[in-house]
This record gives structure tokens, C-alpha cells and sequence, in this order.
């Protein structure tokens, strides 16, 4: 079993609270939106890292992370990416590789809004953290922290911030 912590949207912001629950992860997840590589060291000082750059990055974190980011935790295919719609509206930039050969996990962040919801068409779970970051106009700060066991995806909570 593996437990991920699922975060966006940061902005360049990270404080103790967020590093509280790096912790407790096996792994992080970043959708996207960093602001500052210094947000991602702080995480990857303390746990493994897998991310996405998002549109507001720089050239450096564009270098460090890419704009997609597909790989399998333990049997779940996960496909990550920083703008992606949501279903069955995905953008345009991913509709056709999604319809194509959809993952089980498809995350993507962009948007500041926490949405979890099944695309049943394409039996796949589509995920977006909201913002941890204080940058943006969420009142509140979110992420989110689930287990993947083999193929199964569960025990999901979602984490809630002060408000901004």
C-alpha cells in the first residue's frame, strides 16, 4: 500500500502545516503551478517527488519537471498533468490520448477548484487537489491524500486549510 499526497496549485508557498502531512505520505504528488523549486525541495528533503510544471513556471522548474507525467503506482496507471478539463470536458491538448488510452487515475490541478469525479464512459477517476498555495482567488486551501493498493484507489480524505 501506498499513501500519496495529492497537492497544486502552490504558488511558491509551502509552511509547515503542508510539510506536516509530506510526512505522513509514502509519496507527493505536484499538479502544478510550483511558483519556486524551493516549494518541491522542501517536499523531495522529506519524501519521494513526482510533479508536472504548470503554466505559471519558470524555465528551471519547466527543466526539472515536465508538462506530463504518466507512470503506474503499484497496478494504477496515473497520467498527471497540470491543465486538463475535467469529464467528460477535457482540454483539447489531451482529449484524444485520453479517449485513446485512458489511464485508471488522470489528475490535473489549474483550476483552484477540489473536484474528485468518475469518468464512467472511459472508467477512469479524475482528480484535482484545488490550491494549497495562497496565491488565487480559493478561499480555502486543499489538498487531498488517498492509498493506492494494487489496482484499488482508496481511503481518499480531503485536507482543508485556514481560510486565506
Amino acid at each position: 500500500m501506498t499513501k500519496i499526497l495529492l497537492l497544486s496549485d502552490t504558488h511558491s508557498y509551502i509552511d509547515d502545516a503542508v510539510l506536516k502531512y509530506v510526512k505522513q505520505a509514502d509519496e507527493v504528488w505536484h499538479a502544478g503551478d510550483i511558483g519556486n523549486l524551493k516549494v518541491t525541495d522542501a517536499i523531495k528533503a522529506l519524501k519521494p517527488l513526482r510533479g508536472v510544471y504548470g503554466n505559471i513556471d519558470n524555465a528551471e522548474i519547466r527543466t526539472e519537471f515536465p508538462e506530463n507525467n504518466r507512470f503506474m503506482c503499484e497496478g494504477v496507471d496515473v497520467w498527471m498533468t497540470h491543465i486538463g478539463g475535467y469529464p467528460p470536458k477535457y482540454n483539447a491538448r489531451v482529449v484524444e490520448a485520453i479517449k485513446q488510452n485512458p489511464p485508471r487515475l488522470f489528475i490535473c490541478g489549474h483550476s483552484h477548484i477540489l473536484k474528485v469525479m468518475p469518468d464512467k464512459k472511459l472508467s477512469l477517476i479524475h482528480m484535482n487537489p484545488g490550491a494549497v498555495g495562497k496565491h488565487g482567488f480559493h478561499k480555502t486551501r486543499t489538498m487531498l491524500r488517498f492509498t493506492i493498493d494494487g489496482k484499488k484507489i482508496d481511503n481518499l480524505e480531503v485536507i482543508e486549510f485556514e481560510k486565506r
